[in-house]
This record gives C-alpha cells, structure tokens and sequence, in this order.
C-alpha cells in the first residue's frame, strides 16, 4: 500500500509533537507562577465576641495590618456579637473546617473554655487575646494585665484625690476575667489608703451603650461621691451623662479604661475634659497575629505576651491623639495601597496570560504555516481517498439498511411462529381433551382405565395452561392485552376460586380459609385475568407450604388509600429478600428449595394487575413463609371506556376448567389389579420422582412385578439407598436438593451401593447430557417422553446383566473367583470380602460380625451386597470356602482328617466329616482315597 504520510524532514507528526511540547511547557509554568503568587500555607481562624463595635474594629484591622504582610495566611473571622453560645458553635465550625491555628477573644471565660480545650486537645494550636478563659490549655495569650489596669486607675486616682474621698466603681460583664481582675487590682491599692474609702461597684447592662439608670439610682441616694472608676470609656461616658442630669458633673472625676481612638473613644472623651483620664488597654490584635505566624512556623515565642499600658491624661492627651490620628491615618494609606497592590496584581497577571497567550498563537501560527504548506501538496490525494473512503461507507450503510430490514423481517418472522405455534399447541389439545371427557365419563371403564384417563386428563390441562400463559405473554409484549371489566362480588369470586382447592388442602392438612369482615365488596375486574392471577398465588402457595401449614386468604377494605386490599398469606418456606426483589420479573426462576418454574406466572399476574390500575407486592422471610398483597381501586372511574365489558358474553369458556389438574387421580383400584404378588420378583426398585403423578405412575406399574419403594428428592433417595439397598434406581434427573448425577456418583462411589444399577430419566435431549449422566456411571439414559414398554425391557435387561455378572462370580466356588469385575468398587468389595474370609478359615468362632466390622457396613447391607453380587448367604460362601479348602489339603497334604478339620475352622473332627459328607456324598477319608468328589 502506498504511504499517505512520504518521508519528509519536517513532516505533520514531528510539528504536531513540537506544538504539543511548547503547548505543554507554556500551561506548565502560567500553573507555576500563579500557584506561587495564590499559594496559602496555613489556615487560621479568629473567633470575637466583643459587644464593642469599635473595639471589634480596632483589633480586627490591627490584625489585617499585620496581616498584609503574610499573603500565605488564610485568614478566618467569625464575630459572635457578644453572644457566647454564638461563639461556641463558630468555634466548632471553625475545628471542622481543619484549621491550623485558632485566635479566641472571648468575652466571658468559663462558658467558653470546654471548647476551646476540646480544640487544644484534637492538636489545633490556641491563641487567646484580651481576655482570658479559665484553663491553661492554651498556645500562647497576648493581652495586658487587667490587674495592673486596676492598679493604676486606683494609683491614679489617689493622687487626683490627694489620699482622700469615695469611690464607686462601675463594670459591665460579671463574671469576666477583666472585670475580676481590674476589680481586683483596683481594690487592693485602695485598701493600701485609707483615707480613701471604696464604697460600691455596680453593674449597667447595655453594650456599645451602656444603660445609665443605676449609676443615677445610687448616685441619688448617696451623692457623696468624689470619683468613679468605670471599667471601660463607655461607662465612663454613661457615667459623665448620670452625673451631669444629676449636676454632680464638675463634682465627680471619672476614669475609664481603653484608650480607644475616634469619636467618643477615651482619648477624644479626656481631651473634651468629659472624663479625666483613661487607661490605654491595646487589643494586641498586630501581636497576635505576629505569635500565631511565629507558632506556625516553628519559630521561638513567649506562652505569656504582656501588653504594655498607660495612663492617658490632660498632660499627654494631645500627643496621644496626634498619634492615634497619625496612626489612623496611615492605616487607611496601607489599606489605599494595599488595594493598589491587588489591583496591580490582576492587572499583572492578566498581562501574563496575554503575554502567554500571544507566544502561543504565535508559535501556532509559526508551526501551522509549515503544517499547511505541507497539506496543501497532500490535499489532492486526502480528498481522493475520502471520496473512495465515503463510497465505501455509502456502500456498507446500504448493506446495513438491508440487513436490519431483513433482522426484523426475520424477528417477526419468529414471533409469528411463535404466536401461531401456541395456537396450533390448542388444537391438538382440544383433540385429545374432548375424547378423553367422553372416555372419562364412560361408566362401563374399570377403575384402573379411569385412573389413567383422570392422569392423562390433567397434565393435558397443565400443558393447556402453560400455553395459555405464553399465549398472555405474547399479547402483553406486543400490547394486545385488553382488559374486559365487570361489576361483580370480589369476595364471592374468591370464594369460587378457593373451593377448587379445598379438596388439596384437606389431603395435605392445610388450613385454607377466605376472611373478610365485609359481606360482599362490589368491584370492576376482569374475571379471566383475576383469576389467573389468584390461581397462580394459590398455586405457588401450596407449591411451597408443608403438610399441616396454612393459607389464609384475606380481603379487606382500606379507607384510608381508598383502595380493597387482597392478601395471600401461606406458612411456607418463604425466599431471600434478592428472590423476592427479582419474583415479578419474566422468566425469572428463582430455585426456592431447588423447585423449578416457568417463571411466567408472577409476571403474568403483575402485569394483569397494572391493566387494573392497582398494585401487587410481596413480604417474605425465609423459612417464616410468604404474604402477596394486591391492591386494587373501587369503581370504575379509573378504567378507559373500552377496558369496560357492557354486555356478559353468555357461556364464556371459563379459566376454571384448567384447574382440574388440581384434583387428584382416585387411588381406589382393586386389590387383584395393583397388589397381585403371585408373579412379584424378589427385586426391589427406588423410584425417584419429583412429579407425583409420574411418580405414581411409575410406581402403579412396576409393583405388579417388582417391590417398590419411592423417594419425592434426592436427599431423601440418597439415604433410603444406603437404608434398602435396593436392586436397581430410576431417577429423574432435575430433582429438588441433588439432582440425579449427583445421586448416581454418590451411590457409585460408595461401596455399600456402587453395585446398584441406576436408570435415568430426563427432559435433557442434549448429546452432552447424555454424556454426563453415562460419565456419573449410569447404567442406561432414557429420554422423556419415553415408551414404558421400553423402560420395562430396559430394567429387565439390567437386571438380567446383573445377574448374568452374579453367575460370572459363582460359576466355582468362591475361592477361585475371576479378577476382573466390570466395577472397581465392586472387584474392591468382592477382594475385601475373600481375603478376611481367607484369613480367618482356621478360626472356629469367625462369625458376620468380625467381617461387617472389618468392611465398615451393616449386617443387612453385607447380606444383601453378598445377595447382590455373589447370589449366596454370607454363612454358605464360608462354609463353601472352607470345604473348597478342605478338598485341596486332602488332596494335595498327608495330613490327618483331624488336623485338617482344625485347618478349616472346624471345632471337631466328627463335625466336619458330618458336614463334608452332606456336601459331596462321600466322607473326607473315601474323598482321598477315590481322590475327586461325587455331586
């Protein structure tokens, strides 16, 4: 074939892979570099609960400050709002989310340090600020002392005092570790002064602004007030406001604690002369931020970071607030320029990506141009084989066209046949049903004659049945189905239907009961389809219910659905929950119990049941027994016009005539017909069947020649085997529990059965099944239907071979038996047998017992393997063997009579010429004389 590609040095694939290359390393390195400008290393979360807004804001931008300049940090705020419990469950989302490092500012301690412990102990390192929590399972804290506020407000305010006067304090949050612990420090310098007189601490409520009502309740019962120490410059400035509606305000100094910037903050209140002085406590937002990236890198750092404070007055308060101004003012520059450095940066890396961008199109546009001048010399050739190439196409498409025509013509093809098959299936049938009605009815039959028309009469019904079934499946797939509704009494329906089973549930002592608390239900059904439906419920109920079970049949009326509900309740066997997912599927077998079906019957109904519009279900448990339950709607609103039957077709051929093969064949037949025994063999047969009127068939048959016994499985035929030890077995081959291949190794391999000869019966027409069974030793293969006369020849020509083996064994006495047995187990058997008769000759109390321990079976299976094979008693084979041995030592020895008695196994020399003289006429002394014996 000629190249489509010549040699050339820079062909379409070498440029394609160049392209491909640069493509590659150009995507590869845009990756790099903004994998690199975006990478994040660590995650850390801030949880706030100030009620302050302008603390939350001071601390939070401090940290962005700081933050700015470590673009690898994930950062995380949550802000509970001073609300704690709000706090807990943001710590809890922030533990979920994996994070690296965790900042708590809380506002109350105890509520909230189980949570942070739990984030401590699961290795999330912990970072307190401001406040404290009540355990030490921490990181680090960052935060002033409160204590040393407390001391220098109360240090301050003995000097503006002079070492005398009264003073309330005010807080705001009981019970946290900076109310505690400004209190405390507070509270222990007054003590040291004692002209100065601490006389109460009270609580406002409120939050960004404080309530004012207690302050003017105390101040107006007791105005003897020279100072007030608030613990933040919120209460300062509710404080100022109380003392001034009251006109104590040029009176009372007050002191307040933040040092906060801004309007309203505590240097803005000292430098308006408001408050007299307050204390800077910085939110140490910028040091936390600074710890927690030391932690995370595995840097040094301090587990206690104190914050500096100071006291800020008239004196200093106007450098203060230039500075906080100048502070304030730069922070909104960084944050200018930061935004400038973000926008800088998109605007940069939007640049690269053009810049990459045109580098690529360029090396395209460079490597297409080559690409294209050497495609435009193939182009001639490309375009001349895609047209070959599309004529061929062209060509296979129309070949397709043809063959899928001729697929469905085939396929419908088929699917008449098979629909006009199921047809022709009737006419024969019809044939051979109304025949056998007017034999059946025919009084002038004997009894046996009517046994078997009554047997033919009901299989030719379940064939009936079955072709109906495929029939009904034929039109539901090809949607032909129509349903044909009548009003009519649902529960006299039932009724009906149940009657047809009372004579199988009383021989088998079911309890069969049809329960309803209503008198009669009016439905719309179509009476054919339901009652396939019920017939195959039942059906499938008896199928899998023991003797002495129960099927209960219920029918009741559910206001609540508006709906009538059927349930078919059996005490059965019952199926796996993978059975039972699977039971409404077509052709779906699920070999409960190894029991086989044509898996149509439940599909069939299922679909019977949709034409309803109702519903149908099934609740099982294995070995707890099984509850199909059918729902179907009242009235007839739900049908179409043409699913609705107006006028009853008189005389319609009726469902209910297909069950006859539920009665059974009468039994009664007369005793000189089935139990004649003057002409029986003494042959047994095991009959081994799993359809019982095969089975009785069979069994009726053989028993006016041969003893019969019968098995339903093959576990029980297994061990009825090794029980009788029959002469011969016929056995179907699918049977519940061991099929009969694997009955027929069994017995053949095991040495108290392997001389029985087994005859099979199948359906399987196949050459391999065939082979199979005659590989499990099988003495002969018969395929179903079969001709009895056959069947009967068959067994009499086994048995005949059997015995014709016999006589091989025995045509000399025992001692001198052949080697070659046609079965291996039965040669081990016979060799086994001789050598321990052999052996023990000369011992006078050798009995059965000693050779039924030796070989391991019964005493009757030795007697009947014994019968079987060698057509003796096992006492006559010894005493054969011990005269044949007797006969050779008085050939052949000088020995005298008396010792040769004792060789054999006789107690006495007396004895054994007795028994010798009985044998062969001739005593054992005239038996070596004349030298040979007289029979």
């Amino acid at each position: 074939m000629k190249r489509m590609f010549p040699k050339h040095p820079f062909n379409g694939i070498k440029a394609f892979q160049l392209v491909l290359a640069l493509v590659t390393i150009c995507f590869f390195a845009f990756l790099s570099c903004n994998s690199k400008r975006n990478q994040q290393k660590y995650t850390i979360g801030f949880s706030q609960c100030t009620m302050v807004n302008k603390w939350r804001q001071t601390m939070l931008a401090d940290m962005q400050r700081e933050l700015s300049f470590h673009p690898e940090i994930n950062f995380i705020f949550k802000d509970a709002n001073g609300n704690t419990q709000e706090q807990i469950k943001q710590i809890n989302e922030l533990i979920n989310q994996k994070i690296d490092l965790l900042v708590v500012s809380p506002n109350v301690a105890a509520p909230i340090t189980p949570v942070v412990e739990e984030a401590f102990q699961k290795g999330i390192k912990i970072i307190i600020v401001d406040r404290r929590t009540s355990s030490e399972n921490y990181t680090a804290y960052v935060g002033a002392s409160n204590y040393e506020v407390g001391e220098s407000a109360a240090a301050y305010a003995n000097s503006i005092l002079k070492g005398k006067g009264n003073i309330l304090e005010i807080s705001d949050i009981p019970g946290s570790s900076a109310d505690i612990d400004r209190h405390t420090g507070f509270s222990d310098l007054i003590k040291k002064n004692p002209g100065i007189n601490f006389i109460s601490k009270i609580y406002e409520a409120g939050d960004e602004h404080p309530s004012e009502t207690n302050t003017i309740k105390f101040l107006q019962s007791d105005n003897d007030i020279q100072l007030i120490f608030a613990q933040n410059d919120r209460l300062a400035l509710s404080a100022y406001n109380a003392c001034k509606s009251l006109g104590l305000d040029k009176k009372i100094k007050i002191i307040g604690v933040d040092g906060l910037a801004g309007i309203n903050g505590g240097i803005d209140l000292v430098d308006k002369g408001i408050i007299k002085a307050t204390i800077l406590y910085p939110t140490g937002g910028g040091e936390a931020i600074q710890t927690a990236v030391n932690v995370l890198e595995g840097k040094p750092y301090q587990k206690q970071n104190r914050l500096a404070t100071t006291i800020i007055d008239s004196a200093n308060v106007r450098i203060m607030k230039l500075q906080s101004d100048k502070m304030l003012a730069q922070q909104d520059d960084i944050d200018r320029r930061q935004k400038r450095i973000e926008q800088q940066e998109i605007i940069t890396k939007n640049q690269i990506t053009i810049i990459y961008a045109i580098s690529i199109s360029l090396a395209l546009a460079l490597i297409f141009g080559f690409i294209l001048l050497y495609y435009l010399r193939e182009n001639k050739k490309i375009n001349l084989r895609l047209q070959q190439q599309n004529l061929e196409i062209s060509n296979q498409r129309n070949q397709l066209i043809e063959l899928s025509k001729k697929a469905k013509e085939a396929s419908d093809a088929k699917i008449n046949f098979f629909t006009n098959i199921s047809h022709e299936f009737r006419t024969p049938l019809t044939l051979i049903l109304v025949p056998l009605e007017e034999m059946k009815n025919n009084p002038r039959l004997d009894s046996v004659t009517q046994k078997l028309t009554a047997l033919i009469q009901k299989n030719a019904f379940r064939l009936l049945k079955l072709i109906n079934e495929i029939m009904d499946f034929r039109k539901i797939e090809s949607d032909k189905m129509i349903l044909q509704a009548e009003e009519s009494d649902i529960i006299q329906f039932l009724d009906d239907i149940i009657n047809n089973f009372k004579g199988l549930a009383k021989k088998r002592n079911i309890d069969l009961r049809l329960m309803s608390k209503e008198h009669g239900i009016i439905l719309w059904f179509d009476a054919s389809m339901l009652d396939k439906v019920m017939f195959n419920l039942l059906s499938n109920a008896f199928k899998f219910t023991n003797d002495d079970g129960f099927i209960y049949v219920s029918v009741e009326k559910n206001a609540a659905e508006n709906n009538v509900v059927i349930k078919v309740e059996d005490s059965g066997i019952g199926m796996p929950q993978q059975v039972a997912d699977k039971i409404f599927e077509p052709f779906y077998q699920g070999n409960i119990n190894d029991r086989k079906s044509s898996g149509l019957g439940l599909s069939l109904s299922k679909e019977f049941i949709q034409l309803h519009q109702g519903s149908i279900s099934v609740n099982s448990k294995q070995g707890e027994g099984t509850i199909f339950t059918i729902k179907l709607l009242p009235g007839k609103d739900h049908l179409e016009n043409d699913q609705i039957l107006s006028n009853k077709i008189p005389n319609e051929k009726s469902y209910y005539d297909e069950r006859i093969f539920l009665r059974e064949p009468d039994n009664t037949v007369a005793n000189a017909e089935n139990f004649a025994t003057e002409n029986k063999s003494d042959n047994t047969i095991l009959v081994i069947e799993d359809n019982s009127d095969l089975r009785n068939y069979l069994v009726e048959k053989l028993s006016h020649t041969y003893y019969i016994i019968e098995a339903e499985n093959g576990t029980a035929a297994i061990q009825m085997a090794f029980d009788n030890v029959p002469d011969l077995i016929i056995s179907d081959v699918v049977l519940p529990g061991k099929d009969g291949f694997a009955i027929t190794n069994i017995l053949k391999s095991d040495i108290r059965t392997s001389h029985i000869p087994i005859i099979l019966l199948t359906i399987k027409t196949e050459m391999q099944s065939q082979i199979e069974g005659m590989k499990s030793k099988a003495d002969a293969y018969i395929v179903k239907p079969f001709n009895f006369q056959f069947l009967l020849e068959t067994i009499k020509s086994v048995l005949r071979n059997r015995e014709t083996l016999r006589d091989h064994y025995t045509s000399e006495l025992p001692i001198e038996l052949k080697s070659h047995a046609p079965k291996k187990l039965d040669k081990k058997f016979i060799n086994d047998f001789t050598s321990i008769v052999e052996s023990n000759i000369s011992n006078d109390k050798f009995n059965v017992d000693e050779i039924c321990k030796s070989i391991g079976v019964s005493r009757i299976q030795l007697y009947r393997k014994v019968k079987a094979l060698l057509g003796c008693n096992v006492n006559d084979y010894i005493l054969a063997v011990r005269l044949q041995k007797a006969k050779y030592l008085l050939n052949e020895t000088e020995m005298s009579i008396a010792e040769i008695a004792d060789k054999v196994g006789f107690s006495s020399a007396a004895y054994f010429s007795t028994v010798f003289k009985n044998k062969f006429i001739v005593t054992p002394s005239e038996f070596r004389d004349k030298g040979k014996v007289t029979n």
